[in-house]
């Protein structure tokens, strides 16, 4: 068990970390991630009151539908990395890092008055549910059994409000953090462990802790934020546009717009990148690892499922193209690596025909 955010969360279970990462890859593993913040935004102007805090297009959204965004400060920082799902009932579901709860409760529970203030329709509360995530590609088969609903429909990215072996009121989101096939389950927290323990009495089901979740994220080239993304970096830097809308980059309504949007047309000196190297070479490090590029690893690992060694960082843009070779430097000691297209293990989202 290790501290995080607070919490006590468990870094691996019995059958260690790589055990742990290839079961989830073959099979599944169900993770404990109840430290995330979950909210809920309810009010007529419940998408008006987001679209001011993130660059996403959240009116866009159909019932049941969610996105990643990013949460900006005025400078173009990304200040947290956000899941919202525009619920089939009256509110907006908001699942937040543990690591930002205090600062993003206070920007959110700040914008929320000035709003009702002004008159507008919006208030914000706070969900005390756990989050279960069962990761891996029989999740469908092992989740199937307990749910009246045909998962064959759920595709990625939406979630259903449902009962999951015989526990009511769980919102079922089709997503997660590995780059497999999962969901996560929000689930009343006096039922959590009840929950937890008929998916585990499921023999192929293991129970997965930090260590896997941090190494599977990698392969899928998923960010982690407070390494990998920050207050510093922005959008452009960090390969995440995506998240802006369409319709929100037109009308740069959101905070920091003006700062990221140049960035779009003039690019930005530097990018973020994958690195493989070779067995000792780009492993965890801490302070971040120096490249020669320059540049900065911000993650690294050995990776369970390729057998070598991979890492993420930044890099000035003019070093930034894949097949790149550059050094990297590791406790003193320089080892070559090179710049590698993300994910670095193909992803398995499941989008429903």
């Amino acid at each position: 068990m290790v501290p995080f955010a607070g919490w006590s969360l468990p870094l691996h279970y019995e059958q260690g970390h790589l055990q742990s990462h290839l079961h989830t890859r073959r099979r599944c593993s169900l993770f404990d991630v109840s430290h995330m913040l979950q909210t809920r935004v309810y009010g007529r102007d419940r998408v008006r009151f987001m679209e001011s805090l993130v660059g996403g297009d959240i009116a866009e959204l159909k019932p049941g539908q969610g996105t990643l965004t990013l949460l900006t400060n005025e400078r173009g920082g990304i200040v947290d990395d956000l899941i919202i799902t525009n619920t089939s009932e009256d509110h907006l579901y908001v699942v937040s890092n543990a690591g930002c709860t205090d600062k993003d409760l206070a920007i959110m529970r700040g914008r929320v008055a000035e709003l009702q203030a002004a008159g507008s329709d919006v208030h914000l509360e706070v969900s005390d549910n756990a989050l279960l995530a069962l990761q891996g590609p029989s999740m469908a088969r092992v989740l199937q059994a307990g749910l009246p609903d045909d998962l064959a429909k759920l595709s990625f990215m939406n979630s259903i409000t449902t009962t999951v072996f015989s526990v009511p009121g769980c919102r079922v989101t089709r997503c997660g953090y590995t780059g497999e096939d999962g969901v996560e389950i929000s689930v009343p927290a006096g039922q959590a462990v009840e929950l937890a323990e008929r998916l585990l009495g499921v023999p192929e089901v293991w129970p997965a802790g930090l260590a896997a979740r941090d190494s599977l994220r990698l392969e899928a080239g998923l960010c982690l934020y407070g390494n990998d993304i920050d207050e510093t970096t922005t959008p452009a830097e960090a390969g995440l546009l995506w998240t802006l809308g369409k319709r929100r980059r037109a009308a740069m309504d959101f905070p920091g717009a003006a700062i990221i949007m140049a960035q779009v047309k003039e690019k930005p000196k530097r990018k973020r990148v994958g690195l493989t190297s070779g067995a000792g070479a780009a492993g965890p490090c801490s302070p971040p690892c120096v490249l020669t590029s320059p540049g900065t690893v911000t993650s690294g690992c050995p990776s369970p499922s390729l057998g070598k060694n991979i890492a993420m960082g930044y890099v000035e843009a003019v070093h930034s193209r894949a097949g790149t070779a550059l050094t990297v430097e590791v406790r003193k000691k320089q080892h070559p690596a090179l710049i590698t297209k993300m994910p670095f293990v193909p992803t398995q989202y499941y989008m429903a025909k």
